[in-house]
């Protein structure tokens, strides 16, 4: 078995012990990204992760993991580092506007470069903090980006009334629910079940208090 054939069968036990019917190329794409991803990170040191096979659970699985609470026409992935998991969710369920926020150059290159190679239609990065960031989105995803608190106090204008925002958490953040800022609330956490890794990962669903 190739290299290429292995990640592509861990790939595809991960989607279906998530329960995701994906696209017919999704797969491939996916297994792109991720060789690009690797071929990057060799002179860029875009993620810690070197492993293929980790990078696969670690990266697209865990970003997949959290595709059914996703919702909208319009998604902003803040302090998405090398696209996580903006590019997974846009390979995995085509159609959105995707906005990639990054304030570091080096990942915001990678990231147009993904976007050219993998022909991401809809989908754009920008290299900003997130607090200058401008329009609102109907969904806001961040995954392990800052507290709650900080994440709606720097991003919170963003998202759309009526919107969804997806916090992407280790073990539910307990200490940090209390410290929602007002205008938000707490939609629902829920444990995450990402096939092949051990620790514990969560998501907290947020939204606007006044919707």
């Amino acid at each position: 078995m190739t290299a290429r054939a292995a990640l592509q069968q861990r790939l595809e036990q991960g989607i279906a012990a998530l329960g995701l019917a994906l696209p017919a190329d999704a797969v491939e794409r996916l297994l792109d990204y991720q060789a690009l991803l690797e071929r990057w990170n060799a002179a860029y040191n875009l993620t810690a992760i070197r492993d293929p096979a980790e990078m696969v659970t670690r990266h697209l699985l865990d970003s997949l993991a959290i595709l059914p609470f996703v919702q909208g026409q319009t998604l902003a992935d803040l302090g998405t580092g090398p696209g996580l998991p903006g590019i997974p969710l846009a390979i995995a369920a085509p159609g959105r506007q995707i906005l990639l926020v990054d304030s570091n150059g080096k990942k915001v290159r990678f990231l147009r470069e993904a976007i050219r190679a993998l022909k991401l239609d809809g989908v754009r990065a920008l290299q900003s903090r997130v607090e200058d960031v401008e329009g609102q989105y109907d969904c806001v995803t961040a995954r392990a980006f800052a507290s709650l608190a900080d994440m709606l106090a720097w991003g919170g204008h963003l998202l759309a009334p009526g919107g969804v925002w997806l916090a992407m958490k280790g073990k539910t953040p307990e200490e940090e629910l209390a410290g929602v800022p007002p205008g938000f609330a707490v939609r629902g956490v829920h444990a995450l079940a990402v096939p092949g890794l051990e620790a514990e990962r969560s998501v907290v669903v947020l939204g606007r208090s006044a919707d």
